[in-house]
This record gives structure tokens, sequence and C-alpha cells, in this order.
């Protein structure tokens, strides 16, 4: 007989799921079988034809606002947490990078101290929780975790969404500086995919990666085709007049971190590459559907779902990473709703506020 039980994390203090959470982790509806619903939109849009909103202020009371209003409404799901290292991060001032070290001023960009691992899990699978409640039938979650925290987050999001819904384990893989450790070099993040609903069909574009040059020279750019006899064996393959796609992509994926002098590069720790989002909205999301970070920080995916005509919903309670995601979305044309978490409409309209007030203390 197979073990139904649930395989849980647990540390002291912590207050299992009830009978009733447990049922609302069940698939999201039970006509999801098929196709799934049309995609999830936000049919208002601001007075200057926004395309997202950022919501400032502490991303669990923001994300409970929404879940609230518009609750099925996000089509892909990406957050990048803090990764668990016990500092507070910061940004040197743009006139201090050529002064001495002792001589640059640093503005905090976010802090990343906790008292034990069990407060970190804590606070991330609170959110998780929230954006699950966000997230249509087909839609998908991305957690961008690093190697250290990666099996912890997996079990919890195993709890969370359910082992049925995992989907898969992403390793971005990029080069770095080599340091002088008596270890292997950590070249890796992980990336843990989930659906909302297993039984629905997600939302997914297949991505290619380039055939190699060895393909390339030998069968050229048409799609190959096997031949075969009349007795089933084959005989001999051969390419088609029509342009071969590429090979639908793995799950390793080679995408360069910023370099220091990058047009790309903000100075906002831990930014991740567009080439890397691109990526993911493309692959997980459709144009006019909405992509949802809640820790925004320099604002990579909201750049990201902008340029790629999805609409989306950042939060933070950050100063710098408000003033950093207002810059780069103004650089590119995209109009931007600012709102304060305790300000968010009852709906989800698009109407745009004034800019918030400064950071509050977090609560929660």
């Amino acid at each position: 007989m197979r073990d139904e039980r649930p395989i849980t994390l647990s540390w002291n203090g912590r207050r299992p799921l009830s009978p009733e959470e447990r049922r609302a982790h069940t698939p999201a509806s039970e006509d999801a079988r098929g196709a799934g619903p049309e995609p999830a939109r936000y049919a208002a849009h601001g007075p200057d034809g926004e395309v997202g909103r950022y919501l400032f202020g502490d991303n669990l009371a923001g994300l409970r606002s929404l879940r609230a209003a518009a609750s099925g409404s996000v089509t892909l799901a990406y957050l990048d947490p803090p990764f668990h290292t016990n500092r507070v991060h910061t940004l040197v001032e743009a006139g201090d990078r050529a002064a001495p070290k002792s001589e640059r001023r640093r503005r905090a960009a976010f802090d990343d101290r906790w008292t034990d691992r069990a407060a970190y899990l804590e606070s991330l699978g609170a959110r998780l929780t929230e954006v699950r409640g966000l997230l249509a039938p087909h839609g998908s979650v991305v957690v961008h975790v690093d190697p250290k925290t990666s099996h912890y987050v997996k079990v919890l999001c195993d709890e969370i969404f359910g082992e049925e819904c995992f989907a898969s384990e992403i390793v971005w893989r990029y080069r770095r500086w080599p340091s002088k450790t008596p270890n292997f070099q950590r070249v890796h993040d992980v990336l843990l995919r989930y659906r909302r609903d297993a039984r629905a069909r997600p939302r997914w574009n297949t991505p290619y990666e380039p055939l190699a040059a060895s393909t390339r020279a030998t069968w050229g750019e048409g799609k190959q085709r096997a031949v075969f006899r009349d007795d089933g064996h084959r005989q001999r393959s051969s390419t088609t007049e029509e342009a071969s796609l590429g090979v639908p992509m793995g799950d390793v994926w080679e995408i360069g971190v910023l370099a220091p002098m990058s047009r790309e590069r903000t100075g906002y720790p831990s930014q991740k590459p567009l080439a890397l989002l691109d990526r993911l909205v493309l692959a997980l999301s459709d144009p006019g559907e909405v992509v949802l970070d809640p820790y925004a920080g320099s604002g990579t995916t909201l750049v990201s779902a902008a340029r790629l005509g999805r609409r989306f919903v950042g939060l933070d309670e950050s100063t710098l990473s408000l003033e950093t995601v207002s810059q780069r979305l103004a650089t590119i044309g995209a109009p931007l709703a600012l709102e304060a978490v305790d300000a968010i409409p009852a709906a989800p309209s698009l109407v745009a506020c004034e800019a918030p007030g400064p950071r509050r203390k977090r609560t929660a």
C-alpha cells in the first residue's frame, strides 16, 4: 500500500497545517483537466496606460491584499528571495565607486539577517502560500535560490504546492572569477519551478537552443527527418526544406552574470541578468498576462515583462529598490503605477497613486 503521509519540514514553534489548510492545497479547479481558462488579465488600465504596478511596503501584507482582490490572476510568479547570507546587502553610492573602500558611502538595499534558518523558512513559506493563491490554474512559480538553501526550499515547496506540482529544477550555470578555496568553485544557482495545478495544461512556450555546429555542418539548418523501410527499420536520415527551430532547451542554462562594466548593471546587489528573466517570461507566459515578483529588488523581472508585452506586479519595501525600478522602467518608456501597500485598491485596477512616503518598519 502506498504511503500517503505528507513529508514536511518541522522546527520548534512551527504550527502544522490544519486539515482545512491542507484541503486548500488540492488542485485549483475540478474542471482544470483541459486547456484551462483563458489567460487571466487585468482589464483595467490606469489613466496613462500603465502596464504594471509597484507596491511599496511589506510584501507579505501586499500579497495578502492582492490575493483578496485578484486571486487566480497571475500566470508567472518569480521569486528571488534573500539567500540566508546573514548580512545586510548594500550599494556603493555612484559618486564613490572610484574612492578607496574606507571612504565609500553605502546605502542599504535589503537586510538578509535571520535569527536562524527556521525564521528564514517561515518567512519564505508565508509568502509562497500567498503566491500560490494568486496563481491561475495554468500558472507557474519559479523560486530562485542557491545550493545552500535549495534542498530546504524544495521540501517547503513540495508541502505548499504539492509534490505532484513539481515541474523542474533548473540549474543556472555561470562563470565567475575563481576564488582561493579548498573546494570546487560554486558556479550555479538553482531555480525550482512548480505548477499551480498538476491537472491543468500549463502555459508553456517551448524554448529552443541553436543546433550544434557539427549538426549544422552535417545536416544544414533544415529539420531532420528519419526515413524507415517497409519493415519498420530505420534506413537513413534526411532533412526537409523547413528550417529547424533548434533543440528543445534542457534544464541547465549557461547565461553569464553581469560584468562589472555592463550597461545593464545598476549596482543593486544580487541583480540578475535580463537574459535569464527573458527566458522564463517567454517560456511561461503569453503577451498580456500577468507576471508577479514579490522581491522586486533591482526590477529585472519587471523590465523583462514590460519589454516582452506582459503586465506585471512588483513588491518591495526597499527605498533603493523603488528608485532603481522607477529609473529602469522610465528608461524603456514603460508607465508604472506606484502604490503604498496600505493604499492597495479593493479591485485589481491600475490607477496611478502618488509616490509612497518613507519606508515603514517591518512588523511581520
